[in-house]
C-alpha cells in the first residue's frame, strides 16, 4: 500500500512537496525530541549526532522541493503537509505510549524516564526509516526523479546499529521490550498511511 501512495505521490509535483515536506516535519519533530531527552548535563556524543542528523535532515529534505518548484511548502502549516493531523500526532503519540510502557514495566520516572524512551521511541523510528526511505527512493528512481533521499538511507542505517548498541547496554531483555514498542508504532504508522491514502486523487485511492 505504502509503494502505491507513494507513486501516485510522485506523479503529483504539489502531492510531492507535500511529501518532502511532511518527512521534513517529521525529521524535524524527531530531533526536537530527542533534544528534549536530554540531561541538563550529562549529554553523550551519540545524542548530540542522533539530534544534529535529524535536523540536518529535515533541512535537506526542506531543499529537496526546490528540484519540483521552490515556490511550494515554504512552511509547517497544515495546508503544506500531507494528513496533517496524523502526521504532527503520529510521534507524540508514540513518545506518550512508550513512556506509559516503560514506567509500567520498569517503574521509571524523570529523566531516566526520558533517556529510556528516547532510546526505544528512536529506535522504532529508525526501524521505520529503514523501511520507508529505501521504497521512496525505488519509486523516486522508476520515476527518474530529481529527487534523491541516499544519503539519508545511509545515515538511518548508521542510527539503527546505535541504537541498538545502547538497547543492549540498557537491557538484557531489550528485544523483547523493543518488540512491544514496534506493535505500538506499526499501529500508529498504518493509521497515518491510512489518512494519507485519504487525501489523494480517487482515481489512484482506488487502486490501492
Amino acid at each position: 500500500m505504502l509503494a502505491s501512495n507513494l507513486k501516485s505521490i510522485v506523479s503529483d509535483n504539489v502531492l510531492h512537496a507535500k511529501w518532502l515536506n511532511t518527512l521534513s516535519y517529521m525529521e524535524n519533530a524527531g530531533a526536537k525530541k530527542i533534544s528534549a531527552s536530554e540531561h541538563k548535563e550529562n549529554v553523550n556524543l551519540i545524542i548530540l549526532k542522533h539530534a544534529a542528523e535529524e535536523h540536518r535532515h529535515a533541512y535537506y529534505l526542506k531543499k529537496q522541493i526546490s528540484k519540483i518548484d521552490a515556490a511550494l511548502c515554504k512552511t509547517y502549516t497544515n495546508a503544506e503537509l500531507l494528513s496533517p493531523n496524523h502526521t504532527k500526532y503520529y510521534l507524540h503519540a508514540l513518545d506518550i505510549a512508550v513512556c506509559r510502557y516503560l514506567k509500567a514495566v520498569f517503574n521509571l520516572s524523570g529523566y531516566d524516564l526520558k533517556f529510556a524512551a528516547y532510546l526505544f521511541v528512536t529506535y522504532a523510528i529508525e526501524v521505520r526509516a529503514d523501511e520507508l526511505y529505501p521504497i521512496y527512493q525505488t519509486v523516486l528512481d522508476e520515476a527518474k526523479s530529481k529527487v534523491n533521499v541516499k544519503s539519508i538511507i545511509l545515515e538511518e542505517e548508521g542510527h539503527l546499529e546505535e541504537m541498538m548498541n545502547q538497547l543492549i547496554s540498557f537491557s538484557d531483555d531489550w528485544e523483547n521490550h523493543a518488540a512491544e514498542v514496534i506493535k505500538i508504532e506499526k499501529a500508529l504508522f498504518e493509521d497515518w498511511v491510512t489518512a494519507l491514502a485519504a487525501e489523494l486523487p480517487v482515481s489512484a485511492y482506488k487502486q490501492l
